[in-house]
Order: C-alpha cells, then sequence, then structure tokens
C-alpha cells in the first residue's frame, strides 16, 4: 500500500536544495514511491478535535533552478497522512508551541509525527543538555546576572546563547574583565528578564563543531565538523564555517550512548547533536541539518536510513 507523507517546513520555494536536508528526505520519499504532500505555511487550524491545513501535491526534482511542483491547494486533515515531517526551522516561540498543539491532534488519530510533537515542546535544545552533565562542559541557564557574572569569573571566557534560536545567531564569547561583556550579558538577558544559556568556551571549537547525526538513537558514524574562520569563534556553516567530515571518535559514541535511551522513550527518530573537543554542547530535534552534506563526504543516503526506520515504526 501507497504511504502518504506530508511535510511542515518553512518555504520550499527559499530553499538551498545542495544543504537542505528536509529536501533529502523528500527525495528519498519520492524515490520509494511514497504519495508527497507539502503543508502550506500558516495555514494550520483546529476545528471540532481534528487538525486541517491547506496543502498541495508536491513533486521534488535534483535541479537547482527548479526543484519542486506544487498543485492547486485543497484542504486537508491532518491525521489522513501517515507520517507528517515536523521541520518547520525555529525560533522556538509560542507559535511553534501551538504548531506542535495541532500536530498532537493528528498524532491522537493515529499520524505518526516525526519528531514527536510533545518532545518538541518539551525539550528544548539547549536545556536539554543539562539531563547529561556527564557528557557537558560547565554550562548555567539563568538570567540572573550576578549568577552569570559569577559564572564568567570562575570561567574566564564563556559563550553565550538565546535559548530560542538557531544558526549561530545572537551568540556570544564574553571574557572576564573585558568592558564589553556586562553590556552583552544585560542585552542578552534583556536586562535581567531573558533566559538565556553560558557555557565555559571550548578553545577545541578551532578543530571542529561536530554535528552528529542520529537516528531512533543510533548514529551515522561520520560527523561534519564545522570550523570557524579567520576571527570568528561561531563554527555554524551560515556564520562562514566551513565542513570537512570526520568519523566518530569512542568519546562521540559514548556520549551518543548516554542520550539513545531518552531519544527513543521521547519519540526523537532524527537528532543532530552538536559536539566539541568532548562536550555534548546541544540536542537539535526540530529541523536538524547536514544530511547532503554527509551524503555527498561519504557516499551515503541518511534518508534512506531514516525511512528505513519510519516504515518498521509504521509496520510495528
Amino acid at each position: 500500500m501507497t504511504q502518504s507523507l506530508a511535510i511542515l517546513m518553512d518555504p520550499i520555494e527559499a530553499i538551498n536544495i545542495e544543504k537542505d536536508s528536509s529536501f533529502a528526505m523528500l527525495l528519498e520519499a519520492q524515490r520509494r514511491g511514497w504519495e508527497i504532500h507539502y503543508l502550506i505555511p500558516d495555514s494550520l487550524f483546529a476545528l471540532d478535535g481534528q487538525a486541517y491545513a491547506q496543502c498541495a501535491n508536491l513533486t521534488v526534482i535534483e535541479d537547482p533552478n527548479c526543484w519542486h511542483q506544487l498543485s492547486p491547494a485543497y484542504q486537508c486533515i491532518l491525521s489522513d497522512f501517515d507520517v507528517i515531517l515536523m521541520r518547520k526551522d525555529p525560533p522556538f516561540d509560542m507559535e511553534f508551541i501551538y504548531i506542535s498543539y495541532l500536530l498532537d491532534l493528528a498524532k491522537q488519530h493515529g499520524t505518526l509525527v516525526i519528531n514527536d510533537p510533545s518532545s518538541l515542546r518539551n525539550f528544548n535544545e539547549k536545556f536539554s543538555i543539562m539531563n547529561f552533565p556527564q557528557c557537558c562542559a560547565p554550562t548555567i541557564v539563568s538570567k540572573n546576572q550576578d549568577i552569570i557574572n559569577t559564572f564568567l569569573e570562575q570561567h574566564k571566557t564563556i559563550v553565550s546563547k538565546p535559548m530560542d534560536a538557531m544558526g549561530g545567531e545572537s551568540i556570544f564569547k564574553l571574557k572576564y574583565q573585558d568592558t564589553h561583556s556586562q553590556i552583552i550579558i544585560d542585552e542578552a538577558t534583556q536586562h535581567g528578564t531573558q533566559t538565556i544559556m553560558c557555557q565555559q568556551f571550548l578553545k577545541e571549537v578551532s578543530a571542529g563543531d561536530k554535528r552528529i547525526l542520529l537516528i531512533r538513537g543510533e548514529p551515522i558514524p561520520y560527523a561534519l565538523a564545522r570550523v570557524p574562520q579567520g576571527d570568528e569563534f561561531r563554527a555554524n556553516l551560515n556564520m562562514g564555517g566551513l565542513g570537512h567530515g570526520v568519523e566518530l571518535s569512542e568519546r562521540d559514541y559514548w556520549i551518543c550512548q548516554q542520550i539513545q535511551p531518552t531519544l527513543v522513550d521521547n519519540g526523537i527518530v532524527f537528532a543532530g547533536i552538536d559536539v566539541i573537543g568532548d562536550y555534548l554542547t546541544e540536542i537539535n530535534i526540530t529541523s536538524p541539518t547536514c544530511i547532503r552534506q554527509l551524503d555527498r563526504l561519504y557516499n551515503l543516503n541518511i534518508s534512506a536510513v531514516l525511512f528505513d526506520a519510519i516504515e518498521d515504526m509504521l509496520e510495528a
């Protein structure tokens, strides 16, 4: 029987297919003969206990000039699909939360939603590492500027991150007794009203911030090491970082083993963790990337591994 897949993502017309992991997933679903449907952004709604959206039949093409074709839009019931891929990028704001509620309705009616909507709400990509202190460098989460300054004094150089963003946005390196550090802390915490994460700065980032992909808790054996360039300490690709492939180390596998049960128990089918040196720094579950880069580097098909797992879940 033909399986049906709907994808909720940011506008497909704006993606870069050379690096877009959602596009790689869609290509694999199409290769398998699945029916693919595109959920029109901002069209989801609930009525009488059901979740609906405007959607369109989708065809994807490996062509940088014309990579998708959509049918005329029509109204659909989300629970009519076998699988929904939730691939909307942060910010993780209240609108993101409301979308997860709508996806919950589809799940309650039997649709497999990846990743699980309740986990998308409860498993904040920054804060979630606090569940694995054995894997992490010194880290605090706070909006109290005195606590943050004490942490800075203790570790001398730290990195501050917002709790709801992605791609290196609003990440700062702070140095103890630097006159700008207090200004950054004040701005990052919105004068002590906004919670942020601070981590000890890891000089090992110069060798690469590794993105490791996991499917049902099992790691792909290669990672993309994203290396910052010039004076930039952020390694994110959209911040100018350059990626190269590396095999996972024993420490990488150990970190994956530590978090695997939590991922599986919470319905997190596809995750991307970030590791600098020996330390876990983030667990990304909203829209992890780097499939296409690793596929090219190592002649892989990571999406095929993902869809094997999805088909096993549908048959279970």
